[in-house]
């Protein structure tokens, strides 16, 4: 059995589930970080996106794309977990059916033209599966469009899903977070203080994202201690009519 963890972006696994992958991976259990939305961008790059790369402070997205990759192999390498890139487009970089940018902005649903980009990636992601597979996807908390895309086109599978929620948009959005999770179980996973510590060390890894997702390093760390001393674990939720309550059956 493999635990499979669908990440959004080059970051989202490791940052929400850190501490709950390195717990199981030092069990000996098999651990898989599959990164959807990491593509190179062909050609140029829209204003919105040359605004975060300038924020990030590599300007070329091919650069960017490399530098990202490199920081998740590394960050899952700390955690035991294998780490697999899939060449979907960031939201940043996708364009609509008449070429123009779909994205000024990321906290806003899925547009129109992307009507079929849940099924192309519930169909990547069903390739790779074996029946004995655990997904594990984000929640969606923060609306961020990739999240919610991710999300969807997991649900779209036939298949039992567990959730993780969403950081840092989780401490961004506390009231989100119930409505998220509405109708769910949750499971705590009991991690202990070394799955914590390499959690933090692998974060930090996400160097050319950290300044965008939190105030500074320390208060990170102090997030995330807070996070896990709640119930030191890392809680999972299932939900097995998520379909319905994530309104997907139009897609």
């Amino acid at each position: 059995m493999r635990w499979i963890y669908i990440s959004p972006h080059l970051d989202d696994a490791v940052l929400s589930a850190g501490g709950l992958i390195y717990n199981q991976t030092r069990a000996g259990m098999d651990v898989e970080i599959w990164t959807l939305l990491s593509g190179f961008p062909p050609g140029e790059i829209s204003p919105f996106a040359q605004s975060l790369h300038a924020q990030w402070g590599i300007p070329d997205p091919s650069d960017l794309i490399r530098a990202r990759r490199a920081e998740d192999l590394a960050a899952a390498e700390i955690v035991g977990a294998k780490a697999i890139h899939f060449d979907f487009l960031d939201c940043i970089y996708r364009r609509g059916k008449n070429g123009e940018w779909l994205y000024a902005e990321i906290f806003v649903p899925p547009h129109e033209d992307e009507a079929d980009l849940v099924a192309q990636i519930a169909d990547s992601i069903s390739a790779r599966l074996t029946p004995e597979d655990q997904l594990v996807c984000p929640l969606g908390i923060g609306a961020h469009v990739d999240h919610t895309l991710a999300r969807r086109a997991v649900e779209a599978l036939p298949r039992p899903v567990l959730y993780y929620a969403d950081i840092p948009y989780l401490f961004r959005h506390p009231l989100e977070f119930a409505q998220k999770t509405d109708g769910m179980t949750r499971d705590i996973h009991q991690i202990e203080e070394i799955d914590l510590r390499v959690w933090l060390d692998a974060m930090e890894k996400y160097a050319s994202q950290l300044g965008s997702l939190f105030e500074s390093p320390s208060v990170m760390r102090a997030q995330i201690r807070e996070y896990w001393l709640a119930y030191k674990g890392i809680s999972l939720w299932s939900n097995f009519s998520a379909r319905a309550v994530f309104g997907i059956s139009h897609l």
